[in-house]
């Protein structure tokens, strides 16, 4: 996925949730989402931003699509497609991403490290433990049977 269809996709995702909550967004307010002033974008920056300031808060916008910016759990493939929609602009310096309120974590619902969910490795986790105790107790039990025996000095 290059920067382009990252952002398309972000983009596209953001504007399907404004039609679902009836909050209207102009082509304006669209085109500023694809603002960047260090990667090509389809038209001058500075006349983009010059035009929006023109318009609009900036803190206000902002606001706006942050709260639009949400992905439902429901299609696992448009979480993936999010999340490296994401990682890719990671690479570069986006507005974009401010605007869907990340430096860190644009999608939450499902936290990954190392490709495994947050409540999978905390489950394995939980389960190796278990298994440690368990050992632990086996092996101090073996200890002290194979001890009382042949040692009994009271």
């Amino acid at each position: 996925m290059n920067v382009r269809e990252a952002k398309d996709f972000l983009v596209h995702q953001t504007v399907e949730q404004a039609l679902l909550e009836h909050v209207p967004l102009s082509d304006l307010e669209r085109r500023m989402m694809y603002f960047t002033e260090t990667d090509d974008i389809p038209e001058d920056p500075i006349e983009l931003n010059a035009a929006f300031e023109a318009e609009y808060d900036a803190n206000e916008y902002e606001t706006k699509i942050s709260n639009l910016a949400r992905l439902e759990e429901k299609n696992p493939s448009s979480a993936r497609t999010w999340d490296e929609a994401v990682q890719e602009l990671r690479k570069g310096d986006h507005y974009l991403l401010v605007l869907l309120g990340d430096f860190a974590n644009v999608h939450v619902p499902s936290q990954k490290i190392l490709g495994w969910s947050f409540w999978k490795l905390l489950g394995i986790s939980f389960l190796a433990l278990l298994i440690g105790l368990i050992a632990l107790a086996i092996f101090l039990h073996h200890l002290d049977n194979s001890g009382t025996g042949a040692h009994h000095a009271f």
